[in-house]
């Protein structure tokens, strides 16, 4: 059985920062890629951000400079900061883990308020 718990979430001022956490466990090693996305309403899913096992990251334009993933791979789990956020950063977000198969989180609630 596989497991995502992802936490972090909540309601933030503009300008505010929030840190998402997603931790694996299970039937789900060798982990390679770990990441981020997110859903808008009425919008399709959407990259935020991905890390390799060695750490090369990958980042959505639009929250470059201002979001950092990170990962911890003796707890197999992965981090988003994000500071400075944007009422346009309000969404669902999925923690993604790529294994032998592509895994996804439930989904945590962002909001930010202007």
């Amino acid at each position: 059985q596989v497991q995502l718990v992802e936490s972090g979430g909540g309601l933030v001022q503009a300008g505010g920062s929030l840190r998402l956490s997603c931790a694996a466990s299970g039937s789900i090693f060798p982990i390679n890629a770990m990441g981020w996305y997110r859903q808008a309403p009425g919008k399709q899913r959407e990259l935020v951000a991905t890390i390799t096992r060695g750490g090369t990251t990958n980042y959505a334009d639009s929250v470059k400079g201002r979001f950092t993933i990170s990962r911890d791979n003796a707890k197999n789990t992965v981090y988003l900061q994000m500071n400075s956020l944007k009422p346009e950063d309000t969404a669902v977000y999925y923690c993604n883990v790529k294994s032998l198969s592509n895994y996804w989180g439930q989904g945590t609630q962002v909001t930010v308020s202007s």
